[in-house]
This record gives C-alpha cells, structure tokens and sequence, in this order.
C-alpha cells in the first residue's frame, strides 16, 4: 500500500485544488479574458459596442456575488475602460461610475487580486480631467504607491506609475517603473493580458527614448 501512497497524495492534491475552484472564479477568469480580448484584438470601431456588451455581464457578476470585492473590480475596470471610447458626453458619467464600484472594491477588500482596485483607482485619476471633473495626480500616485506595496513587481502598477511618471514629466522615473513592468513576473492564465500590455510598454518606453 506504501507505494501508491505518492498516488493518494497526488490524486488529493488535484482533487483539492478543483474543489478550490469555485464559480465566482471561473466568472472572474473568464472576465479577465474577454476584456483582454475586446481591448487588445478587438478593431477600434467595435470597442465601444464590445464593453458595453461586457459591462452587463460584469454586473451579472457582481449582483450574484455582494459583498465580494473581486467582481465589483473587474465591472469597475470594464466601466472605465469602456469610458476611453465614448464620446465626451457620456465619458464622464461611465468615469464616475467605474470609480464608485472600485471605491466599494476598495472598502470590501483592498488588498483582493492584488491590490487591483488600487491600481485601477490611480490609473483613472490621472487619465480622467483633473478641470470639471474628479482627476487628481496626487490622489493617482497615492493609489499607485499603495498598490505597489501590495504588488511591488506586478505589471499593472508598474506601468501605470510609469505613464503618471510620464505625466508628471518625470521621464527617468517613468522609464524605472516601464522597464519593472517590463521583467515583471508572468501572470498565469492572463497571457493574452500581459502579451498586450508589454506592446504598451515597449511602445511607451520607445516615445521616451526619442
């Protein structure tokens, strides 16, 4: 019997990790992948349609799990998302809206997903105005620096410190924060997310460099 014992183990080993698996985090990875898929392979043209078409499932989401901080991220960074590609009119309101889930993430759990609530709060207020609306550089770096700390190698915070970096006209800094995001460790299951974001890094390093 001794020598199936490895067997046992490993079939319980397995056998825990699916039971682990629960459908909040099957919705969650499947999210992730159709918001990769409809920033990064989707034609500009069809990008509004796309996270408008994604939101409401996002919602769905959240409205079968309250109280959890993890579905309340992803709609908030599919609603600012969906943002960049409205018309200035109806910006500012999906901006609002994205910012409020993301605060309510914030309150359940800041640190869930690693700390992404806290880098999708810095990453939109410094993309939003910061005239007639509720942009703040100070507010953005306090949510990046925090984020960091949560996720110091993480390729997310990294490269939205950069681009505020850049922002600020911190050129030296912006390329620290780039080339950390650049060798931050791969994420798995989120290949098609870090595929994409290391074409904006690369991109954003090369404007730099010019």
């Amino acid at each position: 019997m001794k020598k199936y014992a490895w067997l046992v183990a490993l079939l319980f080993a397995a056998n825990t990790a699916f039971a682990e698996t629960t459908p909040l985090d099957t919705a969650i990875v499947k999210l992730q992948h159709s918001w990769a898929t409809a920033y990064y392979q989707t034609p500009e043209k069809d990008k509004e349609a796309a996270f408008e078409k994604l939101i409401k499932e996002a919602h769905g989401v959240t409205a079968a799990n309250p109280g959890r901080a993890e579905p309340l991220i992803w709609e908030g960074i599919i609603t600012s998302t969906l943002a960049k590609y409205q018309s200035i009119f109806s910006a500012g309101g999906t901006a609002k809206a994205a910012r409020d889930l993301l605060l309510a993430a914030e309150k359940i759990d800041p640190n869930a997903l690693h700390g992404s609530a806290l880098t999708s709060l810095g990453s939109l207020y410094y993309k939003v105005p910061r005239f007639g609306s509720f942009g703040d550089h100070d507010k953005a770096r306090d949510y990046l620096e925090r984020a960091l700390k949560v996720n110091p190698d993480g390729i997310d915070p990294n490269f939205f410190m950069g681009e505020l970096m850049v922002e600020r006209g911190e050129r030296a800094k912006a390329l620290e924060y780039f080339n950390k995001a650049l060798n931050a460790p791969a994420r798995p299951g989120r290949e098609d997310a870090d595929a994409g974001r290391k074409v904006e890094i690369q991109e954003a390093i090369k404007k730099i460099e010019k």
